[in-house]
C-alpha cells in the first residue's frame, strides 16, 4: 500500500489523482483509494486540511494531486451584505461548515436549514458541487479562491 506521508506545494502534473469529499480531506490519516482504483494511506501531520489541487508525496516522492469530490450542498445566493451576514450568523451558531463567498454561502445540504433560511426570506438551492468550507480560527488559515 502506498503511504502519503506529507503535503507539497502545488503540482502541475500529478500521476494520479484523489478525490475526496469534505469530510474525508479533514482526516490527516485513513486508508483510501486512488482514482485509479490503487489502495494507500494517509499518514499526514494533524490538523492538516486538504483542498482541491493540493498534492501529497510520498517518501520516495511519489505524487498524488487531490480533487474535490462533488458532494450535495445547499446554496443561498444574495446580494445583500448585511443579510448575508445574518445567514452566516445563523448557520455559524449551529456550527455548520460554511463555504463564504461574496455572493454565496454554501453548506452540506440540510432541509432543516434550508427551511429556516426560507423563513428568513431566501431560497436555497440544492446542488451538486465540490465543497471548500472555511477552516475556522484554529485552521491552517483560508488559502484557496471562491472562483
Amino acid at each position: 500500500m502506498i503511504q502519503f506521508t506529507r503535503k507539497i506545494e502545488r503540482c502541475p502534473e500529478a500521476p494520479a489523482t484523489l478525490t475526496l469529499p469534505w469530510s474525508q480531506r479533514s482526516k490527516s490519516r485513513q486508508r483510501v483509494r486512488l482514482d485509479n482504483g490503487e489502495e494507500a494511506g494517509l499518514f499526514l501531520e494533524r490538523g492538516i486540511i486538504l483542498r482541491g489541487g493540493d498534492c501529497l508525496a510520498t517518501d520516495d516522492n511519489t505524487v498524488v494531486k487531490i480533487l474535490a469530490a462533488t458532494e450535495t450542498v445547499s446554496t443561498v445566493y444574495c446580494q445583500d451584505p448585511l443579510q448575508l451576514a445574518r445567514i452566516c450568523y445563523h448557520l455559524g451558531n449551529r456550527h455548520v461548515d460554511l463555504e463564504i463567498s461574496e455572493h454565496r454561502i454554501r453548506y452540506p445540504h440540510d432541509h432543516v436549514l434550508d427551511a429556516m433560511l426560507q423563513g428568513m426570506g431566501l431560497t436555497a438551492e440544492i446542488e451538486q458541487a465540490p465543497f471548500e468550507p472555511e477552516t475556522g480560527a484554529y485552521g491552517e488559515g483560508h488559502g484557496h479562491s471562491h472562483g
